[in-house]
């Protein structure tokens, strides 16, 4: 059974012609894939319809976490589990809470932060990066359109990408292998050809 999945590309040299040609080829109710840029350009995502991240809410979820737990952990061991007087302050002295709070609470945040980055990427050891054209961290833009979850021809959309803007529009088929990676494949190869090899067969 063939899993290869079909795209039309269109490749762009210029970031505004791009932003022209997405906010025109969305306007003729074409899901764009995706659009891959050598370097970020501005209002790009605005053009290709991106809804708000929700990592500010993952951010502030883990920073309430850490807060919780660093305010229950000193008042447990401080008040319950092993009071201590110190200085003669009380068993649960909250301005002395202070300082660990804050450092756990950002602590937890960073790390959840950096850890539900890589979740919505998709940033795995053995991820295979889907890759159009070399050209795309290069020095060209490039639109993906998957022909399959869009109601236009191959030719159609060809016409479509070259009457707004693209300089050269091609046929990419990503093979299974192309479009996702394989843990088990990953770490054969791991042992059997070693990091550099492995790194270097992704890429």
């Amino acid at each position: 059974m063939e899993n290869n999945k079909h795209f039309v590309l269109g490749i762009f040299n210029d970031h505004n012609v791009l932003l022209k040609a997405v906010k025109a080829v969305r306007g003729k109710g074409v899901n764009i894939k995706e659009v891959y840029t050598p370097y970020p350009v501005h209002h790009l995502e605005d053009a290709l319809g991106y809804k708000r991240s929700w990592m500010p809410k993952a951010a502030f979820m883990f920073g309430m976490t850490g807060t919780i737990l660093a305010i229950v952990l000193q008042t447990w061991v401080m008040g319950i589990d092993w009071p201590m007087i110190i200085g003669g302050k009380s068993f649960i002295a909250i301005p002395d809470f202070v300082p660990i709070t804050f450092e756990l609470t950002v602590l937890l945040s960073a790390f959840g932060m950096v850890g539900s980055f890589f979740v919505s990427q998709g940033l795995k050891p053995y991820a295979v990066p889907v890759i159009f054209d070399r050209r795309q961290s290069d020095d060209k833009h490039v639109m993906a359109i998957d022909l399959a979850k869009n109601g236009l021809s191959e030719a159609e959309l060809m016409g479509l990408l070259e009457e707004t803007g693209a300089e050269e529009v091609k046929r990419r088929d990503l093979t299974e292998k192309e479009q996702e990676g394989n843990f088990i494949t990953y770490i054969v190869d791991l042992f059997t050809h070693g990091v550099t090899d492995s790194a270097r067969k992704l890429n």
